[in-house]
């Protein structure tokens, strides 16, 4: 089954060899664009996002996997290795990170319709985390799966210790994601829209791909992979085609 229309019609957002100034006045301007409505197809295929860096902290290792909605199966799994491009610089995350998932992406041969990352979507100083900035490049409806929280605050008392369980994270008086208790008696995940799906939306997608594991299950495999250096892909070399670019 295919999905969605081609990728690569699409011209690059935006370049990438940008200082931490020009990245942040980017970041203001991009944070305009970002959708958070549901402008979902329906959804069959389910991409999960994760990155681990080399020991040295000078290589990128993005992985991405694919799996079928709602029977989670994976189709495809993918790890795309590059130069880290930024320095570690807080609230620009995704300026060192992105340009390797995006190539992770360009390996998949069936277009996803939801795409969850390890990472924040609009829960972040300036609207537009990891989530958000791949949601933009991609065309794609994104989900932001954090560990911890970037930014923002919650009622600690009111959310309950039940799996399924959920709060609002807020900035003042902004709700900007939530917090979600995605096993029971176990730390909550950050959960906020990256681009094209309310928060509601992605907080149920979110929990319907909990397999007993605090991390749903695309970004859990994703994490698995990125960390796994026993795995490894063919030659970069090697023409692989792509059916959906």
């Amino acid at each position: 089954m295919m999905t969605g229309t081609p990728h690569n019609t699409q011209a690059p957002l935006h370049e990438w060899n940008l200082s931490p100034t020009e990245a942040i006045a980017l970041q203001q301007e991009l944070a305009q664009r970002i959708i958070l409505e549901d402008r979902l197809p329906e959804v069959h295929f389910v991409a999960g996002v994760d990155m681990a860096l080399s020991k040295d902290q000078e290589l990128a290792h993005a992985a991405v996997v694919l799996l079928t909605y709602p029977a989670l199966e994976l189709v495809e799994q993918h790890i795309y290795e590059e130069p880290i491009r930024m320095p570690y610089v807080p609230g620009l995350l995704s300026f060192r990170e992105a340009p390797a998932v995006l190539g992770a992406f360009r390996k998949l041969r069936q277009r996803p319709d939801l795409v969850m990352v390890d990472g924040m979507g609009i829960a972040h100083p300036r609207r537009i985390g990891i989530a958000s900035h791949l949601g933009l490049w991609l065309e794609l409806p994104t989900i932001g799966c954090g560990k911890s929280i970037l930014t923002g605050h919650y009622d600690h008392n009111a959310l309950s210790e039940e799996a399924g369980s959920w709060v609002p994270l807020l900035s003042k008086k902004e709700v900007i994601g939530a917090v979600v208790r995605t096993r029971r008696r176990v730390n909550p995940m950050i959960i906020s829209s990256g681009h094209m799906i309310s928060l509601e939306t992605s907080i149920r997608y979110v929990l319907d791909c909990c397999r007993g594991y605090r991390l749903p299950e695309p970004t859990r495999l994703a994490d698995k992979l990125s960390k796994d250096h026993m795995w490894r892909e063919p030659d970069e070399n090697e023409q692989q085609p792509t059916l959906w670019e």
